[in-house]
């Protein structure tokens, strides 16, 4: 069967969105911001932001709220902190950029809604921490992460090139805004209503591949594990959907994948339709409607996507994604070493 290619183009066309590859930073702007970013801290800053490209921090990622190591943004001038964003801004898509802030503001909300004090900084948007893996230039590995409470962002750059922005983590709780000034709002508005709508395309007997538990998941299987792994295999596949639900599904994840760079995008695109999209899987657990838990999970060859709204009555959501060939880059630096290191 023949299949349109969903290149990242394709999915902006399929989900209404538009991008100007001009407007994208190079991988030396990227290098050029991570540069400047560092020169604008003090030495103090530096202790706390820098580590070695081989530090085992750099596996060391979570999305609660938890002690972490880093910079945090709150220790940061406004020009330092400006030149953090400018580097995130580069190496996430606007979509992505403009959610990972989102999330970070959120935490206000939640402070107002937990009604906590002013003195108490549980919850706080200065309290997500940013670290630098080794040196950013154009030949050597180096990494950089953003992190903290609902929100994990992992980067590998190698050779000049953006290889990884894996594994990742995007949060929300609320899932939608019960009150206040900001009442309704929705960060991964599109995560929801495009999943509802596939599931809600689904027949009955497509339903009963896809449902594999009435009752929810608790929490992302794989939680922050270096290496995502998951045994079991559930969920319809992309070759039982209809014309139609093949699309809605590949706009689905097209949400997710169009969160990075696009050339990150683009590659990532690329490896999924390489894997076969036919072996591509939907699968759902739990409520089949807003308001009580439901999970759902893409997985692949190559990707895992999981979704899980278990706690608050259903809205407090968590999103993770993993390329399960190259989180943290980890598969392409061991083919690099390999050729490194094999006599000649």
């Amino acid at each position: 069967m023949y299949y349109f290619r969903y290149t990242l183009l394709s999915i902006l066309i399929l989900t209404g969105c538009s991008v100007s590859i001009a407007q994208t930073a190079s991988s030396k702007e990227i290098v050029t911001l991570a540069q400047a970013f560092l020169q604008s801290l003090q030495s103090a800053q530096t202790e706390k932001a820098i580590f070695t490209f081989q530090d085992e921090e750099r596996y060391n990622w979570n999305f609660v709220p938890t002690k972490r190591n880093g910079l945090p943004m709150k220790e940061l001038s406004a020009k330092q902190k400006e030149a953090a964003l400018s580097l995130l801004k580069a190496t996430l898509s606007a979509q992505g950029y403009q959610k990972a802030i989102a999330i970070m503001q959120l935490e206000v909300i939640l402070k107002e809604l937990e009604n906590r004090g002013p003195q108490d900084d549980y919850r706080d948007p200065g309290k997500y921490y940013i670290s630098i893996f080794g040196t950013p230039d154009l030949q050597n590995n180096w990494g950089w992460r953003l992190e903290g409470h609902h929100l994990a962002l992992n980067f590998l750059s190698a050779n000049g090139k953006l290889i990884s922005s894996t594994p990742t983590f995007m949060g929300s709780n609320p899932g939608i805004v019960p009150g206040g000034a900001e009442k309704g709002k929705q960060i991964l508005k599109e995560e929801v209503q495009l999943a509802f709508g596939l599931l809600h395309s689904l027949s009955e007997s497509q339903k009963k591949e896809a449902i594999f538990s009435e009752t929810a998941l608790p929490e992302i299987v794989t939680g922050n594990s270096r290496k995502a792994i998951l045994n079991e295999t559930k969920g319809i596949l992309f070759k039982e959907l209809t014309k139609p639900q093949q699309q809605q599904f590949m706009q689905l994840v097209g949400v997710y994948v169009r969160k990075y760079h696009i050339g990150f995008a683009d590659e990532l695109m690329q490896k999924i339709e390489a894997a076969g999209l036919d072996n591509l899987r939907f699968a759902w657990a739990g409520s089949q409607q807003w308001g009580a838990g439901h999970y759902y999970r893409i997985q692949g060859p190559t990707l895992l996507i999981e979704y899980d709204n278990t706690q608050n009555n259903g809205n407090h959501i968590h999103t993770s994604v993993r390329d399960l060939t190259n989180d943290f880059g980890e598969d392409f630096l061991k083919e690099h070493y390999q050729k490194e290191h094999t006599p000649k």
